[in-house]
């Protein structure tokens, strides 16, 4: 038997699951303004998946490195969804420019 797909999978389910609150987090401390800092990260990922010559080291690298870039797309989405009332937002950031009314 080949674990090596089943290891692969697992890894990328538990990478993919890991960053779902990791985008809510630093969407509410930093803003979406912190894509940079996944560009980086995923670029680098990616550029260290081709380096690697272990076949399960570079994929893990390969999948966290686009799981930070399908996170930038998800800081935007994660903003808005805050605009919208899904998610708390951080009270102590001042408000964006669509809301109506400033706290009190």
């Amino acid at each position: 038997m080949n674990w090596f797909g089943v290891a692969i999978g697992a890894t990328s389910f538990l990478m993919i699951g890991i960053f779902h609150p990791v985008v809510i987090k630093c969407e509410y401390y930093f803003t979406y303004k912190i894509w940079p800092l996944f560009l980086v990260g995923g670029l680098a990922c990616c550029i260290g998946a081709l380096l690697v010559s272990n076949a399960f080291f570079s994929s893990m690298l390969g999948v966290l490195g686009f799981t930070m870039l399908w996170s930038i797309g998800e800081l935007k989405h994660q903003a808005a969804r805050v605009e919208k009332g899904w998610f708390p937002g951080n009270p102590k950031r001042s408000l964006p420019h669509s809301a109506k009314e400033p706290p009190q």
